[in-house]
């Protein structure tokens, strides 16, 4: 039967072959060509088909395979294997959500900056959901990208801006800006939206507790007493009501939770430091005792012995680290960040050549710029005749080292101020004041170094700045309308802004007595003097307040009682601005004559001083 099979198979194959053969030669040459080629192509046509259906099939098995794995070993907390594989899944499918997700969690787990980048494609792939935009603004603001997750929060849709999550994130943001007061409102705006939520409860009392309004801070406290109970909360609500006691100068409550602290289970090293400033306050003896008890357990970590030395240095301890130093093994010493703090007890007790001995050589590693700029001071303090040169050439090598590392820049700006280098230390603010995470610092730096070199055209720029990034703090805004008016700059925005100041925060002195002054300078002294008898009368004696008291009254025609507020202001270290003021004022009423006219108020106290 096979062979009868085989020799059919045989018989017909011949004759299949030369009936088309006999086809193709029938049809003219054209026409065979023509079929040829559409059959070619329907051959290739199903080939590709069927190689790209295959190969599709094949890809997203796989993909699929990856993917399991990937979050298999995120659940395992194999973080890097997990974001390994999650990478081999991106070059697969470069819009692959669940592999950016595995990325952004694994980074995210090992506190990565790459969980930026990881939020961001995820953002980029749902532009419309609000949680990934408010994850990028979160991760953007724990790595320093404020601008990242500004534009993050800015395509948050309006209707969805009215959630508990939005206002936290938008508040931290405003803190990483400077924007306190604005952080303080979106705080409080969460604990609005979800007043069970124990966690914006504890984020707004832990702000509110040093708030100038004696209202929020009794409510803060309740808030932090009830959550001190809570064991998520307790440790930090322990540190922020004995940080308040100690302010109050309420030292019996302060030692009570300072007890209470070392008690607890989620100490820190930080905390016994809160507990050494408590006691260093409250008992010689005690401060003591405990400062030596902490001694033997900051030896063991290079981290804590670097914190208990500079909290000693920052404390007037620094003779006591010096001598400590001595007993202390070599290796313990020789590398940051304790190297760094040994500089700077060497330089605090002003042993220069102590310091130039330690700062000569060392292996400092990242902190290579601060050897050199320690070494700098020390040939400065030492009056050596080739100081000057000797200065110049280590700090301009120190700078070197800063280049384009931001926090670098900020240590060396740090030490440019404590020591006093109004050039060096300008210069480096500048830079910093380009950087985002550190603008608002850089700022309140060179608003200080302006005003202690009066300066007042470049300090008006950086109160402009100031504004600009923290456009709803009144304090800054009447700084700015103040100086403004002072130095006839701008005068219709200085108006504007005092009274933009004053309707934010009507009974706060620096915006009040700005919004007075402003009305004065419209020739309506009557009105600012009503203005200012609203304020409590401790608070309008404070001498750079007094300035702006006399000026009211006196050309208000109530020169006698304009003469208690020059008396307040005349022996004081005022600005240089009201300085011109007060003399004028002074002028104005020894020309005047006296009208007898008391200016009362009711009283409360809290005087905060303007600090333009």
């Amino acid at each position: 039967m096979a062979e009868k099979i085989r020799g059919t198979e045989h018989r017909r194959s011949p004759q299949l072959l030369p009936g088309l053969k006999s086809f193709l030669q029938r049809q003219r040459l054209p026409a065979r060509l023509a079929f040829l080629i559409a059959a070619s192509a329907l051959a290739i046509f199903l080939g590709i088909v069927f190689f790209n259906y295959g190969s599709k099939v094949y890809t997203d098995w796989h993909e699929r395979r990856l993917l399991h794995r990937a979050a298999s070993m995120l659940q395992q907390e194999k973080f890097k294997q997990a974001a390994q594989t999650a990478r081999e899944v991106v070059k697969l499918d470069p819009d692959s959500l669940p592999a950016y997700y595995v990325l952004a969690e694994a980074a995210e787990k090992q506190n990565l900056k790459e969980t930026v980048s990881w939020r961001a494609q995820i953002a980029r792939l749902l532009p419309n959901d609000p949680d990934s935009q408010l994850n990028l603004a979160s991760a953007a603001l724990r790595f320093g990208h404020l601008d990242v997750a500004r534009k993050a929060l800015d395509r948050i849709s309006p209707a969805d801006r009215n959630r508990a999550a939005f206002h936290v994130v938008a508040g931290w943001l405003a803190r990483a800006e400077g924007n306190f007061a604005e952080q303080e409102e979106q705080f409080a705006a969460a604990v609005k939206k979800e007043p069970s939520n124990d966690l914006y409860q504890f984020n707004l009392a832990v702000l509110q507790i040093y708030s100038g309004d004696a209202e929020k801070r009794a409510k803060a406290r309740d808030a932090l007493d009830r959550l001190s109970k809570l064991a998520p909360f307790r440790t930090g609500a322990l540190r922020a009501l004995l940080n308040d006691a100690v302010a109050r100068n309420e030292l019996a409550t302060a030692d009570n939770f300072a007890q209470q602290l070392q008690m607890s289970q989620q100490i820190t090293f930080g905390d016994y430091l809160l507990c050494l400033n408590l006691y260093r306050r409250l008992d010689e003896k005690k401060f003591r005792l405990l400062l030596e008890r902490v001694k033997p357990f900051a030896v063991r970590n290079p981290s804590d012995l670097a914190s208990l030395m500079n909290w000693m240095n920052q404390n007037g301890l620094a003779g006591d680290v010096v001598k400590w130093i001595d007993k202390l093994p070599a290796d313990k010493l020789t590398f940051p960040p304790v190297s760094i703090v040994v500089a700077d007890a060497y330089a605090d007790v002003k042993s220069w050549s102590r310091l130039k001995r330690w700062t000569r050589s060392g292996l400092w590693g990242d902190s290579e710029y601060l050897r050199l700029a320690y070494q700098a001071i020390a040939a400065r303090q030492s009056r050596r005749t080739d100081e000057d040169a000797e200065f110049e050439a280590l700090w301009r090598s120190a700078e070197q080292a800063t280049k384009a590392l931001p926090e670098r820049e900020l240590g060396l700006a740090h030490l440019a101020s404590k020591w006093n280098l109004p050039s060096e230390s300008e210069e480096l603010w500048l830079r910093l004041a380009k950087n985002p995470p550190m603008r608002r610092e850089a700022l309140n730096a060179l608003r200080q170094l302006y005003r202690a070199k009066n300066e007042l055209g470049k300090l008006y720029e950086i109160l402009q700045r100031l504004h600009e990034s923290s456009p709803n703090e009144p304090p800054i805004t009447a700084d700015l309308a103040r100086l403004g008016l002072n130095i006839d700059r701008n005068m219709q925005q200085s108006q504007n802004l005092a009274k933009e100041a004053y309707d934010r925060a009507p009974n706060e002195i620096n915006c009040a007595v700005t919004y007075a002054f402003s009305l004065d300078r419209l020739g309506r002294s009557a009105e600012g003097v009503e203005i200012i008898k609203k304020l409590p009368p401790d608070q309008l004696h404070d001498p750079h307040a007094a300035v702006y008291v006399a000026l009211l009254l006196v050309n208000s025609n109530q020169a006698e009682a304009a003469k208690e507020y020059i008396d307040a202001a005349e022996d004081h270290e005022i600005y240089i601005e009201e300085r011109k003021l007060f003399d004028e004022t002074k002028t104005k009423l020894a020309a005047a004559s006296p009208t007898p006219s008391p200016l009362t108020s009711p009283g409360a106290p809290s005087p905060p001083t303007p600090t333009p």
